[in-house]
């Protein structure tokens, strides 16, 4: 079949990505296949420039973000699909060709659930958010391996980043014969490992900080009790302006903050929290609804906490923190979806 004559009954496209080639299943309005072909990252948009507009699916997976804008800028509707929702469209044994007419199928359902394309603005803000997480973890990593050695000699100091610092000089500079030379030395060297860290770590936070500042919807969300520049541009990164969702509840399904559900016939039973979707996400919401218990912000004391007194007589302190996190995620999406500030008056009847 010559070109003109199939790309012109292409309603459905199915694009398996691969590093440097791209398998390809094209369906016409009945479904059937129409178009099998392998095309690599450079022919790619130059094929598909040829052909009239239609539906392109494809996972959501790296570099899938940059590739469906260039596809939408040549007229396509594309959408991505999480990688979980293809695999029951999926025929025999796993192939190139069998993947993309996995998606070619999974990308017609009416009920599917899509991941928007985000900006290049969102990416950037994701890359920061995700340098940050990665040296937070690489000074936990080198706090944890300080403490460790000093409880193999012996020694032990107070749970927190800051007791740790205070007490470190005192002990690598002490006479007493509980650490050797080569082992004071070692532990000094990992504390100039952990200054590196915290400098690198306050730089990225700085730079987050002031493309927050510049954002509207960072700021709107800043006014969500326990909402920082962290995590509101940590949620506008994620889901921009939360057009993904229908309602706070799905935002709170896709954080994993909900219950599992194991329910049948005529029985409901609810587990622990599922813990699905953005777990960087989902965290920063936890450590946010302990923020709020804690210090107990003016936001949180007018709109939030009958709530919070009313759910802490019957719930465990963990699972209220849970249960606020959930909250202020659905609140958190509200101020997106809705275009406004957090009113803690009019939120805390319509919540």
């Amino acid at each position: 079949m010559s070109r003109s004559s199939f790309s012109a009954v292409i309603a459905t496209l199915g694009i398996d990505l691969g590093k440097n080639s791209f398998h390809l299943v094209g369906q016409d309005e009945r479904g059937a296949i129409v178009l099998r072909l392998k095309l690599s990252r450079t022919q790619l948009t130059q094929r598909l420039a040829n052909i009239p507009p239609c539906l392109i699916g494809m996972e959501a997976c790296a570099g899938a973000h940059h590739i469906g804008r260039q596809l939408q800028a040549l007229g396509h509707d594309v959408r991505l699909i999480p990688a979980q929702y293809v695999k029951p469209f999926l025929k025999g044994h796993k192939n190139d060709y069998r993947d993309a007419e996995a998606i070619a199928e999974a990308v017609q359902r009416p009920t599917m659930s899509f991941v928007a394309i985000k900006t290049p603005e969102q990416m950037d803000l994701l890359a920061l958010h995700r340098v940050r997480s990665r040296l937070v973890s690489q000074r936990t990593g080198v706090t944890n391996q300080i403490r460790g050695f000093l409880l193999e000699r012996g020694i032990t100091v107070r749970q927190g980043l800051a007791p740790l610092r205070q007490a470190l000089p005192g002990i690598l500079g002490s006479s007493a014969d509980a650490l050797s030379p080569r082992l004071v030395r070692l532990i000094a060297d990992l504390a100039g490992d952990w200054r590196q860290l915290d400098e690198r770590i306050a730089a990225v936070s700085a730079e987050i900080e002031a493309l927050a500042a510049q954002d509207d919807h960072c700021q709107r969300l800043m006014s969500v009790p326990g909402v920082g520049p962290i995590i509101s541009s940590a949620v506008v990164a994620a889901i921009g302006t939360g057009a993904g969702f229908k309602q706070g509840r799905d935002f709170g399904a896709w954080l994993g903050l909900v219950p599992k559900q194991e329910s049948t016939g005529d029985r409901t039973i609810l587990g622990k929290i599922s813990k699905r979707g953005n777990k960087y996400l989902r965290t920063l919401f936890v450590q946010a609804a302990h923020i709020v218990l804690v210090r107990r912000p003016h936001g949180a004391r007018l709109g939030l906490w009958p709530w919070i007194e009313a759910a802490g007589r019957r719930l465990h302190r963990n699972m209220l923190v849970i249960a606020l996190a959930n909250k202020l995620a659905r609140i958190a999406w509200a101020v997106l979806a809705r275009g406004h500030a957090y009113q803690p008056r009019s939120a805390s009847h319509a919540m």
